[in-house]
């Protein structure tokens, strides 16, 4: 099993690019987002990845966290939710965007990836909410993103660092977003509070205070789940 890509950025395609590994090049399929957060040609890039295998494909995958794997995985255990329509949708909401979706049912907000219609969105809530909150309670273990510090590159021409910095920027905002909404949400289950109830009340806080720290949305969602008298 291939689980993780580190090597050069070689060619971008619609959906995929071909990262080569010391002379070995690897066609992984990504979303839209993780494409636009990947470094330029001939620099160092690394994915986690997950292999398909069908009798005549074998395809790979990638992701810039472990916590989109997860995700990725667990949507593809839903009937009619194939590995492309699982990158649709981690494409369009993040691995963060698609927990608060499922967790606070929000089928509108799953609709929006392209190739999801009403029904599969509404089956992907009702067969996943379930699971939603330990999926976001791994957030912090699973939200560090891959590196390719320890890969020898040869670039095809000199790139300015900051370059560099800026292309993973996005990526690494992505991941702090989602040990915040972890943290919060470990900290709610310490306290006594059901995963499903936790996990809602901090998806709800979250989407509506994007910038709010672990504090604020500890503070916010114990409101929320303060019993109404």
């Amino acid at each position: 099993m291939i689980g993780k890509i580190s090597g050069r950025l070689d060619w971008r395609g619609s959906d995929h690019v071909l990262i080569d590994v010391r002379g070995v090049g690897y066609i992984v399929h990504v979303s839209d987002r993780t494409m636009s957060g990947l470094p330029g040609l001939g620099e160092a890039v690394s994915l986690y990845t997950e292999l398909l295998v069908r009798e005549d494909l074998l395809q790979l995958f990638g992701f810039p966290t472990m916590l989109e794997k997860e995700w990725h995985k667990l949507l593809m255990t839903v009937q009619g939710v194939g590995a492309k329509a699982a990158m649709a949708i981690l494409g369009t909401l993040g691995a963060e965007g698609v927990g608060r979706a499922i967790t606070l049912g929000d089928q509108r907000a799953i609709q929006a990836a392209p190739g999801v219609g009403p029904k599969l969105a509404q089956r992907i809530i009702l067969e996943l909410k379930a699971k939603a909150g330990s999926v976001m309670a791994m957030g912090v273990s699973l939200s560090a993103t891959a590196e390719a510090d320890d890969v020898v590159i040869e670039p095809m021409a000199p790139t300015p660092v900051k370059a560099a910095k800026a292309a993973s920027a996005g990526q690494q905002a992505a991941s702090s977003r989602a040990a915040v909404t972890a943290d919060a949400l470990s900290a709610l289950m310490n306290l006594g509070y059901g995963q499903g109830d936790a996990a809602q009340a901090v998806a709800s806080v979250a989407g509506e205070n994007p910038e709010a720290d672990t504090a604020a949305l500890i503070r916010a969602s114990l409101k929320l789940l303060a019993p109404k008298g």
